[in-house]
């Protein structure tokens, strides 16, 4: 009986948060949450994502990038109820992609109810905790890194640059598996839609899915493809970038069939973005290091110490989840004008 009822209640719960996901009075900003603390996010599903992951006491660094995920996706569901009321997204092409992008935010931390066989530390700040041979959880990238690291072809400082860019492009294929799942989830709810009209929209998602998909699986392949090569030749001098994202982004758009006056116009922006993203990992890092200073304050147990390193911590994890949230935005808005610019002269 007892499981009866709390089925009942996580129904009616599901139902009214979806029913009312985008009505006003769910959306408004709320001056306070349950405990008396001011809201977090203008949308009650991000709100309790949040709640959520910090009752699972995530990582500092997996909790700061939690909220900028939240933070991008919350920017984007605003946009798009402005776009509806417009009349704009008349095929739903953009709210699907909004549900995806929620969708692999709970996946990728752990929140969409599955049980993950991943490791739930791949942050590169435990670097140096990791045993030596297999650490990338995939045969073709040890294979690579192993080889690259006995070469005697990199220095120092270039080796923690190749371990970037391997620990990314893992990254890379954990995200294409979990849109893999739930592009197999959507297979299997179209397979039961009873309306014809119904169906259509969903063959018209599942297409745009796939596209997606094929996207993102040429992108691991040329990634795949520069590892090896950086794995046999080595950095050359006239490399422009460090990091992994910043290479990524100028790689595309080499390929994007851009003016000469285009690119160096782009690769001055991402010289720009460059230096972001190494701010925001620098300041991962000292959150990192905050918190076990402040655990260490704690369990000596001098409350005026642990006051201070705790008012310390939080605005550490503040301004952290402030920058990955403005880097984050950054990276999506020069995605977009790449792919753009690309798109335009392809059809010149």
């Amino acid at each position: 009986k007892m499981r009866l009822q709390c089925f009942v209640a996580v129904l009616c719960l599901s139902v009214g948060i979806n029913a009312g996901k985008y009505s006003r009075e769910v959306n408004e900003p709320k001056p306070s949450g349950s405990d008396g603390q001011a809201v977090e996010f203008r949308i009650a599903k991000l709100n309790q994502v949040w709640e959520k992951a910090k009752r699972m006491q995530l990582s500092p660094v997996r909790q700061a990038e939690l909220h900028s995920d939240l933070k991008l996706q919350e920017k984007d569901e605003l946009q798009w109820k402005k776009m509806k009321v417009e009349g704009l997204d008349e095929n739903g092409e953009k709210e699907a992609q909004l549900r995806r992008n929620f969708n692999v935010i709970l996946a990728k931390y752990g929140m969409d109810g599955k049980r993950d066989t991943r490791p739930l530390e791949s942050n590169s700040l435990k670097d140096h905790d990791t045993k030596e041979g297999d650490i990338f959880d995939d045969p073709r990238l040890d294979k690579l890194w192993n080889k690259a690291k006995s070469s005697g072809k990199f220095s120092n400082e270039e080796m923690l640059s190749l371990k970037r860019e391997f620990q990314h492009h893992k990254d890379k294929v954990h995200e294409y598996n979990i849109l893999m799942d739930t592009v197999s989830r959507t297979e299997e709810i179209h397979k039961n839609v009873i309306s014809p009209l119904e169906g259509d929209a969903k063959e018209h998602v599942l297409h745009q899915k796939h596209t997606e998909l094929k996207q993102k699986m040429r992108d691991l392949n040329q990634g795949f493809e520069r590892l090896r090569k950086l794995s046999h030749e080595g950095f050359t001098e006239d490399s422009e970038f460090r990091e992994p994202r910043v290479i990524e982004l100028w790689e595309a758009a080499k390929r994007a069939n851009l003016s000469k006056d285009e690119l160096d116009s782009l690769k001055e922006e991402l010289h720009h973005f460059e230096t972001k993203v190494e701010k925001h990992s620098h300041y991962q890092e000292q959150l990192e290091l905050s918190h076990q200073k402040l655990r260490h304050v704690e369990a000596l147990g001098d409350k005026e110490h642990i006051k201070r390193n705790q008012e310390k911590y939080n605005t550490l994890a503040e301004k952290t989840r402030e920058m990955g949230y403005k880097m984050k935005k950054h990276l999506q808005d020069l995605s977009n004008k790449i792919s753009r610019e690309g798109l335009e002269h392809n059809e010149l």
